[in-house]
């Protein structure tokens, strides 16, 4: 369905990333991976998704706090491929504090990473997608997104002004066959939040899928998380012609968390 295409996704060696990226190759995607992992991790990863799947992939592990590190990880893409026709904003980290106590370099990197790093990829991949009329960006919000929780003040900021990021590039490029969207998750099965289960588990005394559902029940009503797979094919769809006409939202996938 993507032949041909060239899909990049940031923070996609793990998680929901890599999920998206292998949904993506899948359906026949070029794919050029991004995260954390050494040269030689990457390589291989990369490596094994072109075995795997018959696709084009590349690693690339530039680091999102620096704009200029984003631009030679842009221009690397362009180089290569000659295009950009997908665009996935998906790096992101956390930090918990409350905000008299909030460290401000934790800050700057939340807000870096998460908001501004997208602000530059797309900088970047707008006027290739205009060229071409066509392009798909979905910028990986979350449900904190949408609503505020204690203690994530730079999260929150973050990813409120990821989805507001979001609405103002659909408007803008409305007129040249793209679409731009945010998906926001609620509780995601990442080894993430595996790890915010065991710590509950070991404080509340109980069994770990106890400690999921009273983690998760707390804010969902659909008690489940949701699998990282199925936000791969969630993107998928954003970029097929069925999803032609979604454009500048911010789409919750999150046990109806914010349905309350």
């Amino acid at each position: 369905m993507l032949k041909g295409k060239v899909a990049v996704l940031t923070g996609s060696t793990s998680g929901i990333g890599l999920a998206a990226a292998h949904s993506l190759a899948k359906n026949n995607a070029h794919i050029v991976l991004h995260g954390l992992l050494d040269d030689a991790e990457g390589e291989n990863l990369a490596a094994d998704f072109s075995r795997t799947y018959g696709v084009d992939c590349i690693f690339d592990g530039a680091d999102l706090r620096d704009p200029q590190a984003i631009d030679r990880f842009m221009d690397r893409v362009i180089s290569r491929f000659g295009c950009i026709d997908i665009l996935v904003n998906n790096a992101g980290i956390q930090y918990t504090e409350q905000i008299g106590a909030f460290p401000n370099d934790k800050w700057n990197d939340i807000l870096a990473i998460n908001l501004s790093a997208a602000f530059h990829t797309m900088q970047r991949a707008i006027p290739v997608m205009r060229d071409q009329n066509w392009g798909r960006i979905i910028n990986m919000a979350s449900v904190h997104g949408l609503v505020g929780s204690i203690n994530k003040s730079a999260y929150c900021a973050s990813k409120h002004g990821l989805v507001g990021l979001t609405k103002v590039a659909a408007l803008e490029n409305a007129g040249f066959g793209m679409t731009v969207n945010a998906i926001c998750p609620g509780w995601v099965d990442t080894p993430l939040a595996g790890a915010q289960v065991e710590r509950l588990a070991q404080q509340n005394g109980v069994s770990v899928n106890e400690a999921k559902k009273q983690l998760v029940g707390a804010k969902q009503p659909i008690s489940e998380m949701v699998k990282p797979s199925d936000i791969g094919d969630f993107v998928v769809f954003l970029c097929t012609a069925g999803a032609s006409r979604i454009s500048g939202s911010a789409l919750p996938i999150d046990g109806a968390w914010t349905a309350q």
